[in-house]
């Protein structure tokens, strides 16, 4: 680890950014009032877009201005709504473990895709982001299945095990390829990526 990764300003960044696994089980709340459980198509797209809405949301929150919530928002509810549907019915709607980590990695494709997109331009290796979502994606519903959560309710998306599981991975990612200044906000955080390149 480097002295920049053990630093106390990466250390509370990324307590940040983990404690906004909080978003995910509010994100699957709001998802199941709107579509219910995600057994069909329509279920899948709708509660995945209004989970996506709010995980977004809650990542823009906690990121510290490091993503601008104009693009990372809708992406984050159109890779979601879409990654979703892509997974689930891929799956037929099943919940056993081998389902639920196939679903989630095919959402993670889609969704981190989006996100790669939505990240500040000239990010230095974005597209390690898309790569690592569906690795993510399929952690948080393995880990969410093994920890006892009630999967076959179909969920729009994992629990708080999956939630803290892979907020504290994606953390890592975000400092690694966006690492948190003091003065940053969305203006200065784009100069300094653009100064890199």
């Amino acid at each position: 680890m480097t002295a920049s990764a053990a630093s106390p300003t990466f250390l509370r960044t990324w307590l940040i950014w983990t404690a906004g696994f909080l978003a995910f089980p509010i994100a699957g709340l709001a998802g199941a009032a709107v579509a219910g459980r995600v057994n069909d198509p329509l279920a899948a797209l709708l509660g995945g877009i209004v989970t996506g809405i709010v995980v977004g949301a809650g990542q823009t929150l906690v990121s510290r201005k490091r993503l601008d919530p104009r693009r990372w928002i809708p992406a984050t509810a159109i890779g979601m709504g879409i990654g979703l549907l892509l997974g689930a019915a891929t799956v037929d709607y099943g919940t056993s473990l081998g389902e639920l980590a196939l679903m989630g990695a095919l959402t993670g494709v889609v969704l981190g895709v989006a996100q790669a997109v939505a990240l500040p331009r000239h990010t230095p290796m974005g597209w390690a982001w898309a790569v690592a979502m569906p690795v993510l994606w399929a952690l948080g519903w393995t880990t969410t299945t093994l920890g006892g959560i009630s999967v076959d309710n179909q969920f729009t998306i994992f629990g708080a095990y999956g939630a803290v599981t892979f907020s504290a991975l994606s953390g890592l990612l975000l400092h690694y390829l966006l690492p948190y200044r003091a003065e940053a906000g969305p203006a200065s955080t784009q100069t300094r990526i653009e100064s890199k390149a």
